[in-house]
């Protein structure tokens, strides 16, 4: 019981991944073929999200591939308007799952390599913007790398330059999704587009080398990302001519690159003034239980005054009572769905007082009763509240 409890709000934490899902006994199939262990990083979880653009962009691809794209998201739990949600920031775990999706319905065992070649350039975002601006490539590169937080919480790229080979080291994803096939192979063709796309056509890869390994296809990959590729590689790296730095930018405008950086620094303070949210609810999962969740108890833990946590939430733009309806919520959906846990028991571990008052907010939340809800989310193939 103890480790359902657990493992039931670890997931509501992450925002409702079903951990499990993709591999069934604590694995995850990468793409590779092989399904290798989960390591669980709670605090990681809860607070790593991607930019909804990087989702945009490959939905756009699936599209352009025909691809069932309905199927996808309904085995997400999430229906397709979820795309253009406002703001959007998706779990970063769930590149798993995701993909995992996208292969499953789409019968493509090189799904990510064949997405990257049609999805759309990355265009009308602020570290777009200032690449543009900049003087020159290498320019853009480097103040864009100051903003990465913006495509990704995850994301850690760093710059080198080795000999007359400029390096990016793309870590831009967690431990589990940077050996991801699906995933490296669509970003990296993502990224050069990019770069294509604002050095009127001059960049191109010298050599790429990806942490994952590949049992076939080796020749297929160089075709495709036309240029030498190393497999099972210490890290993902993409290399280019140092020459490209100085590629100047027609569009270069001083006084516009410091409004980008403005804009591109007022961007990050938000995403930073949301960080609190993920904090309550981390202890929110560990109060809940006890039935004794409140403001006063949660700044107390957080060692900050009650008055101070309820600003810091008001300037991420929720409040106290709006954190802990949605985590009750995801959690009841996360129990409901893939557990046979009694109501009376999702009553208790979902912090509520009466089997009344549970169904009554249930009701609210989903315009379905608990015993509705279950009976749907059970009766088909979704990984429930996925994204």
């Amino acid at each position: 019981m103890a480790g359902a409890i657990s493992s039931s709000v670890a997931k509501a934490v992450s925002g409702g991944i079903d951990l499990s899902a993709a591999g069934r006994v604590g694995e995850a199939n990468t793409g590779s073929g092989v399904s290798q262990p989960i390591t669980i990083k709670w605090g990681d979880m809860q607070e790593l999200r991607d930019a909804g653009v990087m989702l945009r962009l490959i939905y756009q691809a699936m599209k352009t591939r025909g691809i069932d794209t309905a199927a996808i998201f309904a085995r997400l739990g999430v229906n397709e308007d979820y795309v253009y949600t406002e703001h959007l920031r998706t779990p970063h775990s769930a590149q798993l799952y995701f993909w995992q999706a996208v292969e499953d319905v789409s019968g493509d065992r090189d799904i990510g390599l064949h997405l990257g070649q049609v999805a759309p350039v990355y265009k009308g975002q602020v570290l777009e913007y200032l690449f543009l601006s900049s003087p020159t490539f290498g320019e853009g590169l480097r103040r864009a790398l100051n903003y990465q937080r913006l495509l990704s919480d995850a994301a850690n790229t760093e710059f080198l330059i080795e000999g007359d080979q400029a390096c990016m080291v793309l870590d831009t994803a967690s431990d589990e999704v940077r050996r991801l096939r699906h995933f490296n192979e669509c970003f990296v063709q993502g990224l050069s587009t990019f770069f294509k796309s604002i050095t009127d056509g001059q960049f191109h890869c010298s050599r790429i080398e990806f942490e994952h390994q590949r049992d076939h296809g080796v020749e297929h990959v160089r075709e495709v990302l036309d240029c030498d590729v190393i497999f099972g590689a210490p890290e993902n790296r993409l290399y280019f001519p140092a020459s490209l730095l100085s590629h100047p930018s027609p569009h270069a405008e001083p006084e516009l690159l410091a409004l980008h950086e403005r804009f591109a620094s007022e961007q990050i303070a938000r995403l930073e003034r949301k960080d609190i949210v993920g904090q309550v609810e981390r202890i929110v999962a560990e109060l809940l239980d006890s039935g004794e969740v409140t403001l006063d108890g949660v700044a107390q833990r957080l060692g900050i005054k009650p008055r101070t946590l309820r600003t810091r939430l008001t300037e991420a733009e929720t409040s106290f009572n709006q954190v802990l309806a949605d985590f009750r919520y995801r959690l009841a959906r996360q129990l409901l769905a893939t557990t046979d846990e009694s109501i009376d028991e999702i009553v208790y571990l979902t912090g509520f007082s009466e089997p009344s008052t549970f169904y009554r907010a249930f009701k609210r939340w989903s315009g379905m009763t608990p015993i509705e809800y279950r009976k749907t989310a059970q009766g088909r193939d979704v990984t429930v509240g996925a994204m």
